[in-house]
Order: C-alpha cells, then structure tokens, then sequence
C-alpha cells in the first residue's frame, strides 16, 4: 500500500466533534467553547456534565430536573453489590468497575434503546460512585455507606466513602478534579466507546471497553502511578539521585508530558493550586515538597512539564483515597464525556474500520508445505 503510515493514529484526524477542543499551539481546552479552568473556577460538577451532554450550560429549571434524576438513582442495586462481592479483594479496582458497569447495563431492559441513552447517561453518573465508595470501604472492611438524597454530587461521592463530608476546601478539591477529568477530545478511551458505538453496540458495552481502555497505565492508570513514584522517592532530599538512576535506565517518568499538549497542560495549573489548598488544610508540606522537587528536576534534566495526572495523586492521596481507587475516580468523572461522545457519534453514525499495511509471507499453499 502507498498511504502514509501513522502509527498510533498520530496526526490522524478521525471525524468531527462538537464536544470539546483541544489546542496544542495554544496548549487549551476548551468543552463546548467554554475555557475548562474557567468552568472549574465557576461551575459545579453536574452543570458541567450536562454542559457536555446537552451543548448548553443549565437553566437553573434544566438542572434540578437532572439532578433529580440522578438523585433517585444512587443507591446501588443489590445485583450490582453481590457481582462486586463476588469478586476478590486483590482485583484492582478498575477491573471491579468494569464489571459492575457490565451489571448495571446487563439489568437495564432498555439497554439497546438508543433513544434513552440520555437516560443512561445520568444512570451511570449517579451509579458509578456508589460501587467505587463500596470497593474502597470494602477492602477495608467497613460496611457501605447509603447514600443521601440531600447532597450534591461531590458531597454525596464523598460522604459514601468516608461515611461523612469532610471540609469545604476538600470538597472544592475534588470537584475541581472531576470538572478537569470529565472530557479530553479523541483519547483512547473516549475513541475507544466511539469505536464501539460505531458497530451499533450499545452505550453500557462503550463505557466498558472505555474502562479497559482507561485502565493501561499509558492512559488512566497514570495517576495510580504518580503516587507510586512519590511513595518510592520518599523524601525530596532523594529525587535528584532516584531520577538520575530512572532517566538513565530509560524508564518513564509517569505524570509527566503529553502526546498532545507541547507547551503544557492547561489543566495543570487549577489542580495544582487545589493541591497547595490541600497541603496547607491538612499541614502536609512534605507531600508539597517531594512534589516541587520532582516537577523541579524534570524540568531541569528533561524540559517536560507535568500533565494532570501529576497533581491529581497527590491530592486523592490527601483526600483519603487508596491509591488504586484513582483511575476509577477519574471514570466517574470521564463517563460524562464517554457518553456524550456515544450520543454525538450514534447521531451521525459510520462504522470505524481502518486499513492495515499487510507486511506478512506471500501467498502460499498447504499443497507446498511436506512436514
């Protein structure tokens, strides 16, 4: 074949999008025209996702009628509970949620109706922090905690994994965190949901393979990672040496750099303030220090800047959330974007089937092979 190769898809641009916009010269992002730093400075978590579903921000009308839906859907169906149970404890928590979205699409009679994948949507985004506050509770032993109709999103998620809602700073946090996760154009994940879309699938086995997608530490898992190198540093007086020794083994530096963004994460700025927020409440300037110290020397030896994920650990970590339970709290939010980008590829729909370069034998025949 004479066409160009992109490996990767680099370069390669697939199809339309009216959802989000991401600028690599300008290094911004933008969801539905709207800045995402200013989205997170000014909006809450449920506006911002129906911003992404609906094209608009909500009247105040529009998002009361959605948050009542949701609100009436965030107890976890016992089905959901006795799949998660039945899984052990040793599974990572991306691979519990994966199958507990599994059951949730498995035991909606509608599944296959296109015309309530709206319905779904809200479904998944009121259903999806349940199971992740159970797992968490779970592995350490604690019962679940019901949910509570009067919260919002961020209080609620909150309140069912610690069994309380902890301060206004680290609510504002974390609703930050999930504003900046919510959507990223034609990531693996989200091109991985609209590949599937593209066969006619329904919107439930989208968001499952998104959540494999998700899961490789290339991608979603980075985050998980991040707090494993701060953990294995331990100390900022020992970054300088533990990167040396890494950048000299070629081993990658996880949190750090984009296959997009060469001037910088745009993100990257909020989440961090959010972090320092996090520090100063919580007294815990060492976190803040091994985090300056590294984003220092990778500056220094390599010239690449921190992405997202590089803020986000440290700060879940503040929060009080086990470190394996990062990637799926970055599904809670990202499940906003996978399902408008379900919703926007099923209205002009063309099933995605690329070419390959074949590069294997020449015809042959069984007749010629005499072993």
């Amino acid at each position: 074949m004479s066409e160009e190769i992109r490996k990767g898809l680099v370069g390669v641009v697939a199809d339309r999008t009216a959802i989000s916009e991401i600028d690599p010269e300008t290094s911004s992002l933008l969801y539905r025209g709207y800045a995402v730093e200013e989205l997170a400075a000014r909006c809450t978590f449920e506006e911002v996702a129906y911003l992404l579903w609906h094209g608009e921000l909500p009247t105040r009308l529009q998002l009361l009628e959605m948050e009542g839906e949701g609100r009436a859907q965030r107890a976890m169906d016992e089905r959901v509970r006795t799949a998660v149970d039945l899984l052990p404890t040793t599974a990572h928590p991306m691979e519990v949620l994966r199958t507990a979205v599994s059951v949730i699409g498995a035991t909606d009679p509608y599944a296959g109706d296109r015309s309530s994948d709206y319905a779904k949507a809200v479904r998944l985004l009121s259903q999806i922090p349940p199971v992740i506050a159970y797992d968490q509770r779970r592995r350490r032993g604690l019962p679940v905690v019901p949910p509570r109709p009067d919260l919002g999103f961020v209080e609620n998620f909150l309140h069912m994994t610690f069994g309380r809602v902890p301060a206004p700073v680290v609510v504002d946090a974390f609703r930050i965190s999930l504003i900046l996760y919510a959507e990223h154009s034609f990531n693996a994940s989200t091109f991985t949901a609209r590949v599937i879309t593209s066969t006619l699938s329904d919107l439930y086995s989208a968001v499952v393979g998104a959540i494999g997608a998700l899961k490789g530490p290339l991608h979603g898992g980075a985050n998980e990672a991040v707090m494993d190198t701060l953990e294995e540093i331990g100390d900022a007086s020992r970054t300088l040496a533990w990167l040396d020794e890494t950048l000299a083994a070629r081993r990658r530096v996880m949190g750090f750099g984009h296959r997009v963004y060469k001037k910088g994460d745009p993100r990257v700025p909020t989440m961090r303030a959010a972090l320092g927020r996090l520090v100063e409440h919580y007294e815990r300037h060492d976190v803040l220090d091994l985090y300056t110290s590294l984003e220092r020397a990778m500056a220094e030896r390599t010239g690449i800047a921190p992405n997202l994920d590089y803020p986000s650990g440290p700060a879940y970590h503040l929060m009080g959330f086990d470190t394996r339970l990062f990637t799926p709290l970055l599904v809670a939010a990202r499940v906003t974007g996978w399902t408008a980008h379900v919703m926007e590829q099923a209205a002009d729909n063309t099933l995605i089937r690329p070419l390959a370069d074949y590069v294997g034998a020449e015809e042959r025949h069984v007749a010629e092979h005499d072993g």
